[in-house]
């Protein structure tokens, strides 16, 4: 069995699960490409809804919940948000993401555990399954080289809201590849690549046609670039070109 066909199975023994005891079950936190094989699965003929949330809106990381149409009792997400803070702002280091990663990972825990991380200001806040929130605080110390503290996050008005750069173009149509190309500034024909050898995401799920036109709120997401969210067309030039406005993730 690889490793692909593990992931179905363990998805749908979660459904069955949550039909046979008529109970919410959860996934750990999954990435694209495992969103994009949850999206391709049908659930009808296991009488259940599946819903995904990462923790916060416009989430890439995302954790799937299983449930029936006539669950009569309510339920949420076990996911936890936590705030990491040098210890000391005058001898902290310029932290990036892959250093929060790392350090997490460096504790010996599985990714599937981890959602986004969101890093500002020398200060990281991640989502993790609420059962590793006690684990996270007693144990990460330190990152890289830096100090730390770490603190849960109970308000969602405390987390910060991901940087985001509006992007304004023209286009001859609404095209996957003329989206791509204007967000990071390439050409046309240098993105197709990406796309057709499978590293654009939309909403989550793999698209691998140049043409295919993605909808206004759409979240692009292209592996080694990074994503952005199409804001729609916003007006129409003399020659027939459509303007379009994006906002890329920073």
């Amino acid at each position: 069995m690889n490793k692909e066909e593990f992931f179905v199975k363990r998805i749908r023994e979660l459904a069955n699960t949550a039909y046979q005891r008529d109970i919410v079950t959860f996934s750990d936190f999954l990435g694209l490409n495992e969103l994009n094989i949850l999206n391709s699965l049908n659930f009808r003929e296991y009488g259940v809804v599946p819903e995904v949330y990462g923790g916060y809106e416009y989430a890439e990381r995302q954790m799937v919940a299983f449930h029936t149409d006539a669950l009569a009792f309510p339920w949420k997400f076990p996911i936890s948000c936590l705030k990491v803070e040098a210890r000391s702002l005058k001898f902290s280091e310029e932290l990036t993401h892959r250093d929060f990663l790392g350090a997490l990972l460096n504790l010996g825990v599985d990714r599937a555990v981890i959602g986004d991380i969101l890093v500002q200001d020398k200060t990281a806040w991640f989502f993790t399954e609420t059962r590793m929130a006690d684990f996270f605080m007693e144990n990460l110390c330190r990152v890289k080289h830096t100090n730390i503290v770490i603190s849960p996050v109970f308000d969602p008005g405390e987390m910060p809201r991901p940087k985001m750069e509006e992007i304004t173009g023209t286009c001859s149509s609404v095209r996957l590849d003329s989206l791509i190309a204007l967000a990071f500034q390439s050409s046309r024909s240098s993105m197709v690549p990406f796309i057709e050898e499978g590293r654009v995401y939309v909403n989550g799920k793999l698209v691998t046609s140049n043409g295919y036109e993605p909808k206004t709120g759409d979240i692009i997401s292209v592996r080694g670039k990074g994503r952005f969210l199409f804001d729609g067309e916003t007006h129409k030039t003399k020659k027939g070109r459509l303007g379009v406005r994006l906002f890329r993730y920073v």
